[in-house]
């Protein structure tokens, strides 16, 4: 029964501290616009394309570095 006396309290406290986070993002209008950064993604014009620095092609051309499989070593 004595833990009812600090278990209620607690369960209280945040309960409280999670409606005064509720009512903070509803005064600050944080769901104002849901779909909003959704849509700009999909209807934002053409992309720019990257300098070739950037996309990683600073090396030169040709074949891609292979890496080495490590030898089986037989007992």
């Amino acid at each position: 029964m004595s833990h009812l006396a600090w278990l209620v309290p607690v369960a209280l406290g945040m309960g409280l501290v999670g409606l005064a986070a509720f009512l903070w993002s509803m005064r600050a209008r944080q769901y104002e616009d849901l779909d909003g950064a959704a849509e700009r993604v999909l209807l934002q014009g053409e992309d720019i394309p990257l300098p070739d620095k950037q996309r990683g092609r600073d090396r030169p051309q040709g074949r891609a570095p292979t890496i080495d499989k490590p030898q089986r070593r037989y007992s």
